[in-house]
């Protein structure tokens, strides 16, 4: 149905200035929000278009009923903002935050004698958050090192300086076996409490120089005082802090305070890997999935993770590490797309972490839903060779034949990434004589796909060839000459450098090694081989044991296949009683059969 929304009235108010519009549809909900550098730009993009590369899009455009927008004073102001509202209304069109589950996070209350925990879910009551963690794994490792360095307390006591004063408290267990010092009967008074406190604070932060300063300066203080007992007791904590900070992912000293972002993308999914380095350590690792819905580019995505992220863990890094470069300009952040260095081994870093990440998910969700996990494939693999349809039918032709004798080409088939060996077939060349690889694929491409076509049978989608330039014009000259050139794709792969070939193109194209794609043309390939290879040899060996038996003076060729296809080998022959072979052959043949075994 054809949009009569009046854009030109709405996009000539609109300003040249950053900001945020949202969309509404007939029933006034907003279906998508979005944030631009120049809202008139922007909007009217929607609307100049003649056509879209996203058909959602398209469709999106065409329920739009109303426009508001907000300006703001920066393009980053407008992307935190954009994100704000996406988490709030949630709008149909716009890309899903999949991974929006709470994480842990560290508290550290605002009270007079703090408490240190674990929580979720924050609330705004003045007390300070830190992280949130990737998992509680990771953050029960810090917790645990916080609180065998600077034990506090974690009981629920209004522990202020007057009823400390005034004697209301008695210590408890978590006193006699370590876990506390006992504020509440001034055995740590609140001086000393507090910068226990700031040290956490600083540990959580990443920033472990000023915390092992201060334990080796209490370390000597106590030594040379002769007190060697609470001297072993800093030891031993900054022996701790040690084996903590060699354990850290440590990248350089020389980075501090600096986001890193990588992403990963597939037709549907997202991933998009945190890095957060103080101190040239890294001190916070997350990878969150969103679900694409109008196709997003890799640097609309990285601005929203950028947005959401920088939000969650309240960052104010000045530095931000990207794999590409984005649109986006703020006052106080540089952006960096490093090419060499330490800042590239941070991105190499997320990488690793994003691709672990991505991998247990798609295996999680293959387990859940193996259609997706073909669908997701299939768009794979039509990305890759860029073809036009998901090749879920892919049929490949191999070759076999030993010096140019009992030559055989084999056809395998591929159903939705899986060998379909119901439908394997093998052909024995009639009208090729010698070792004629060309004449030989031409004459099986012919006989297939003309059985094809005059059965009006379903065509593949794909079919692949296992050889280079030569192979693949053989093929394409094959389908001309029957008129079926042009209904499916075509390729060749050759073995040496696994180069893919395309008609009419010269030039070789090359997948990533490391690909599922091409992972699945080697399969397919090697099947073909594999299936055709077997078919020879067992019309070879079934040519070579009909050869012996018509060497034998009286026993023609007819009455040898009748033998073989009835007792399947020579060895079987000779063990039958003469009455066996005379009721197949004759009292004749069977006499001049058994004098030729006896002779040899």
């Amino acid at each position: 149905m054809e949009n009569t929304f009046d854009f030109k009235s709405i996009i000539s108010k609109l300003p040249d200035k950053p900001g945020v519009y949202k969309y509404f549809d007939n029933t006034d909900t907003i279906i998508y929000i979005g944030k631009a550098k120049s809202l008139k730009k922007r909007v009217s993009s929607y609307f100049t278009k003649k056509k879209f590369e996203n058909r959602k899009t398209e469709i999106l455009v065409s329920k739009i009923n109303r426009i508001e927008f907000t300006l703001v004073n920066t393009e980053l102001d407008a992307l935190l903002l954009e994100n704000s509202l996406i988490k709030e209304f949630r709008p149909r069109y716009n890309i899903n935050l999949k991974d929006d589950k709470s994480f842990p996070l560290i508290k550290i209350t605002n009270e007079p004698f703090p408490k240190v925990f674990a929580m979720r879910n924050p609330v705004k009551d003045g007390s300070d958050y830190f992280g949130p963690y990737s998992s509680p794994r990771v953050m029960n490792v810090v917790l645990d090192l916080v609180k065998q360095l600077y034990p506090t307390r974690n009981c629920n006591l209004p522990l202020t300086v007057k009823n400390i004063d005034d004697q209301k408290f008695r210590i408890c267990l978590e006193y006699q076996i370590g876990n506390c010092r006992g504020p509440c009967e001034k055995f740590e008074t609140q001086p000393e409490y507090a910068e226990s406190i700031k040290n956490i604070k600083y540990i959580l932060r990443g920033n472990l120089a000023p915390v092992k300063k201060h334990l080796k300066t209490m370390m000597i203080k106590e030594a040379e005082a002769l007190n060697f007992e609470k001297a072993e007791v800093f030891k031993n904590k900054l022996k701790t802090l040690n084996e903590f900070q060699a354990k850290t992912m440590v990248v350089s000293h020389k980075i501090n305070n600096v986001d890193v972002f990588n992403i990963s993308t597939l037709q549907q999914f997202a991933f998009v890997n945190y890095l957060k380095i103080s101190n040239g350590m890294i001190i916070q690792s997350q990878t969150i999935e969103y679900r694409k819905v109008l196709n997003e580019t890799d640097s609309e995505i990285l601005l929203m993770s950028i947005a959401e992220i920088r939000q969650r863990y309240n960052s104010n890094a000045t530095e931000i590490i990207l794999p590409v470069e984005i649109e986006l300009k703020s006052e106080g952040i540089k952006f960096t797309t490093p090419k060499s260095g330490d800042k590239l081994k941070l991105l190499q870093i997320s990488m690793t972490n994003l691709l672990h990440y991505k991998k247990e998910k798609l295996e999680q969700y293959d387990k859940l839903d193996p259609e997706l996990r073909v669908t997701r494939l299939m768009n794979i693999i039509k990305d890759d060779l860029k073809i036009n349809v998901q090749p879920r039918y892919i049929e490949c032709f191999d070759n076999s034949n030993f010096q140019g004798n009992y030559p055989v080409s084999a056809c395998v088939v591929f159903r939705n990434g899986k060998p379909s060996k119901k439908d394997y077939r093998i052909y024995n060349v009639k009208t090729v004589d010698g070792p004629d690889d060309f004449a030989t694929m031409h004459e099986v491409i012919v006989r297939r796909f003309k059985r094809l076509k005059e059965e009006n049978s379903i065509l593949p989608d794909l079919l692949i060839i296992d050889g280079g330039k030569g192979q693949l014009s053989t093929v394409v000259n094959a389908l001309k000459s029957i008129d079926m050139y042009g209904k499916f794709q075509v390729i060749g792969i050759a073995k040496r450098l696994e180069e893919i070939y395309y008609p009419d193109d010269p030039i070789p194209w090359h997948i990533d090694k490391k690909s599922e794609t091409l992972k699945i043309i080697q399969h397919i390939r090697n099947e073909a081989h594999r299936f055709g290879i077997s078919k020879y040899r067992n019309r070879h060996s079934k040519a070579i044991v009909v050869t012996e038996l018509t060497q034998i003076k009286g026993i023609g060729e007819e009455t040898a296949k009748l033998l073989l296809n009835k007792f399947k080998s020579i060895k079987n022959i000779k063990i039958q009683t003469p009455e066996t072979i005379i009721s197949h052959i004759g009292k004749s043949k069977a006499r001049i059969l058994f004098d030729y075994f006896n002779q040899n």
